[in-house]
């Protein structure tokens, strides 16, 4: 038996997050069917996170047990073929019996992206925020760097989070902006439900002048949902790498 790692790349938008529900569409539904076709038997693909509905990424890992001799480019090239078009396979390669593509992972990126604007703009309507307000890039930055390191992040989960621990680490967060876009890089060990898109969203409300920087240790210390700011939609956000 060989473990096959995936590295998939998809658009979310036309999904109800990775993990396979009935009735609805998702990628990991997706990609079990199409593997199906491939090799012949249902088979159970675990992937290093559980995206949200229209969530995106860049390079999510994602492996599987295989018992046949199938040259590794047909889950590549055949995956490809049998896939929608807004899911593609990148990389296929055999990894050991014991990686864990979960409780292996050293740390994830994510990045999140906000179209500045008055005018909203159809060719990045699926792919980030629109936010037609000004905002203070200098207060954002600062705020940021009150998130690095390992603290108890219970005030930016989202409801029904089942996490066993609200104590999270954090390595860094990079903004950047580029002509009407900024980024928000946000790089850690894990995350809990919806934390990165409401740290974009506290960061938000922080750049239009709604919180002072200090809001952020005021919450890191004493966790209170309320006081954090919105959730940002999840089309903005996205998978870039996970490192193991």
């Amino acid at each position: 038996m060989r473990r096959i790692k995936l590295i998939l790349t998809y658009d979310g938008t036309e999904y109800s997050g990775w993990q396979e529900q009935p009735g609805v569409a998702t990628v990991q539904g997706t990609v079990e069917a199409a593997l199906a076709g491939i090799i012949g038997r249902k088979v159970r693909v675990q992937s290093a996170g559980r995206t949200d509905a229209g969530v995106h990424a860049v390079a999510m890992p994602a492996v599987f047990d295989d018992l046949t001799t199938i040259p590794l480019r047909a889950f590549v090239e055949g995956l490809n073929s049998k896939l929608p078009s807004d899911i593609a396979v990148v990389s296929a390669e055999v990894v050991d019996p014991s990686f864990m593509v979960i409780g292996g992972a050293v740390s994830k990126t994510y990045r999140y992206t906000l179209y500045l604007s008055r005018l909203r703009n159809p060719l990045y309507r699926r792919s980030s925020w629109h936010v037609p307000y000004s905002l203070d890039f200098v207060a954002m930055e600062l705020a940021a760097k009150r998130f690095i390191g390992t603290h108890d992040f219970a005030a930016f989960r989202g409801q029904n989070c089942t996490a066993a621990t609200t104590i999270r680490r954090i390595d860094s967060i990079a903004i950047s902006v580029d002509g009407p876009l900024m980024t928000i890089d946000v790089s850690g060990g894990g995350f809990l439900k919806n934390m990165v898109r409401i740290i974009v969203g506290t960061l938000v409300d922080i750049g239009r002048g709604r919180f002072c920087e200090s809001i952020v240790t005021e919450l890191l210390l004493c966790p209170d949902r309320t006081r954090a700011g919105v959730t940002a939609p999840p089309h903005g956000l996205c998978l870039m790498s996970v490192r193991y």
